[in-house]
């Protein structure tokens, strides 16, 4: 199972009114609202992450993997989108990332806040979580995403 994780929007909510607080990693602490609805997923479904954040190429999978400890947030492994060096969208990115892994018949979840992603392919569209900006990852959202990810695609009756 793979978490396809925006942070932006998603983990740290972006308020124009209130500046994130920077933590001694200079990366934003984390809403405690997604923290807590990102730990239910992980407890549902033991998934691995790949970061979509535009963030992702600024540290190594380990660092990333520090920066959510410090936060309260413990993954097993986690990946990240290639470094978009040719200034994609977000959509694109993700539908090549899918295109260049064969990873289609995993069971995942896009969790982000970019509306852009409501044109992504149906069977990928099918499989978005998505943020308020301004609010982020929320419990609600949490039971969302661990719903597509348990989801068994064919069932027999």
């Amino acid at each position: 199972m793979l978490i396809l994780l925006d942070i932006d929007g998603v983990m740290v909510p972006a308020n124009s009114w209130k500046k994130p607080e920077i933590l001694e990693d200079g990366f934003p602490g984390f809403s405690p609202k997604a923290i807590k609805a990102l730990q239910k997923i992980f407890e549902k479904t033991s998934a691995d992450v790949v970061l979509t954040t535009s963030h992702k190429s600024k540290y190594s999978p380990d660092e990333w993997k520090n920066i959510f400890k410090k936060r309260g947030i413990d993954i097993k492994k986690i990946s990240r989108l290639p470094e978009n060096t040719t200034h994609l969208s977000r959509k694109q990115e993700i539908i090549d990332w899918f295109k260049n892994n064969d990873k289609i018949n995993l069971n995942f979840v896009i969790i982000d806040d970019d509306k852009t992603l409501n044109s992504l392919p149906d069977f990928l569209k099918n499989k978005l979580v998505q943020t308020s900006g301004s609010v982020g990852l929320t419990g609600d959202l949490a039971d969302k995403a661990i719903k597509i990810l348990t989801k068994r695609e064919y069932e027999f009756v």
